[in-house]
């Protein structure tokens, strides 16, 4: 289906045609209609799948200029807000339709200047909740509410705040449900808030002719070499290594740059301008190496990602699904590395069995065990006496 066989407004279709917006994704061209149509909706896709088009187009088309915040998106991430954000206003670049972002770790009386003078607000539910609390946002004119990545909202404990949340809005309002992922708190919310939800499920799971998927069985004190040969090795494009902890993440990107690979670390302990320059500097392929915790699994537009490296194993299937759905996106082929280590095969098997995960050997290389990352904080880093002998380059950023 194409956009222009919708019922969409013209100005938003000449703002998607200069976007490259022709033919729809399978989420836009199942859920697009049914949003214009008024109706609530719950739309189940993978991570990639054009989803902001699916429900930013209906939430445009639907404010009235000058009438206040009549739309609400909630987001699990600040840089989820963002996003969708960028897209919205893309969208609605020949309406007269404003939009604005609302999240923590920045200032709050810039959006209170901007939340007046705009009538969609895309925002995280904790800085939703401040903005209400402090009488700076109402949501009494909502028309429509969108819950964006909704199992991620519940994974990160946003539950009762989307309750209170939604508590605020008018029962006349349309919502829509986005969520990769149904499980059952998502559903009760759904049952609860949803009046006669349309459900619609696309692919959750990439073309294996387009992901490939490898493993190694690793020693814990050798990934950290492993990884820097698999990286010499993929000469990978863009490439994204998750880790389990923010520590992690820090211990690996200090590594990998001591080894002369110019990477950087992004988690939740950076500060909101930090984690946007960081995010802006990889989709310019500087650096062409990111270390995130799962805080960058889920709904980041980050185009042209090669190779996903697993550092440390996922919990599950589920976690898997997300953080390798940011590669192979739009057609393109993308390859997965996990790195297993004995602690890590509980985990790892719940993913194999609904994976087919290829094992593969290191030949000839030998892997450098390195010091641990208790070790490494507790000596002063690399390049310190007792700290693994690495030198850390200065920083080029």
């Amino acid at each position: 289906m194409k956009f222009t066989e919708m019922k969409i407004d013209q100005r938003i279709l000449k703002a998607l045609h200069e976007m490259g917006f022709i033919e729809c994704t399978d989420i836009q061209a199942r859920t697009t209609p049914i949003g214009l149509e008024g109706k609530d909706l719950i739309g189940q896709a993978m991570t990639g799948s054009g989803k902001t088009a699916a429900f930013g187009i209906p939430l445009i088309q639907k404010m009235e200029p000058k009438k206040g915040v009549q739309g609400l998106v909630l987001t699990p991430t600040r840089e989820l807000a963002e996003q969708d954000y960028a897209e919205i206003v893309k969208f609605s670049k020949y309406c007269n339709v404003h939009a604005c972002t609302v999240y923590g770790g920045v200032a709050i009386d810039p959006q209170i200047m901007k939340i007046r003078n705009s009538e969609i607000v895309v925002g995280t539910p904790g800085r939703v909740m401040d903005h209400m609390q402090r009488g700076t946002l109402s949501l009494r004119g909502i028309k429509i509410l969108v819950l964006d990545e909704g199992d991620r909202m519940l994974d990160m404990g946003f539950i009762d705040d989307i309750r209170k949340i939604i508590s605020q809005t008018p029962h006349s309002r349309q919502t829509m449900l986005f969520s990769a992922t149904m499980p059952d708190p998502i559903i009760h919310l759904a049952r609860n808030y949803l009046k006669n939800p349309v459900h619609i499920k696309t692919q959750s799971q990439i073309s294996e002719h387009l992901l490939k998927h490898y493993y190694y069985d690793v020693r814990r004190d050798e990934k950290a070499s492993i990884l820097k040969h698999l990286i010499d090795k993929e000469k990978p494009h863009l490439a994204i290594v998750f880790t389990a902890t923010r520590r992690a993440a820090d211990f690996v990107d200090r590594y990998l740059q001591s080894q002369g690979i110019e990477s950087r670390s992004l988690h939740g302990g950076h500060t909101q301008a930090t984690r946007t320059s960081i995010l802006e500097g990889f989709h310019r392929g500087k650096p062409h190496i990111l270390i995130a915790t799962d805080v960058a699994a889920r709904g980041l537009d980050i185009k042209n990602v090669s190779h996903i490296f697993n550092y440390d194993v996922p919990n599950g299937p589920e976690e898997y699904t997300h953080r390798v759905g940011r590669t192979a996106r739009f057609g393109k082929t993308g390859i997965s590395i996990t790195l297993v280590c004995k602690e890590d095969h509980p985990s790892f098997q719940r993913i194999v069995r609904y994976m087919d995960i290829e094992k593969l050997d290191l030949g000839a290389f030998k892997p450098t065990p390195t010091r641990s990352m208790h070790s490494y904080e507790d000596r002063g880093g690399f390049g310190h006496r007792g700290g693994g002998g690495f030198r850390r380059p200065r920083r080029r950023y």
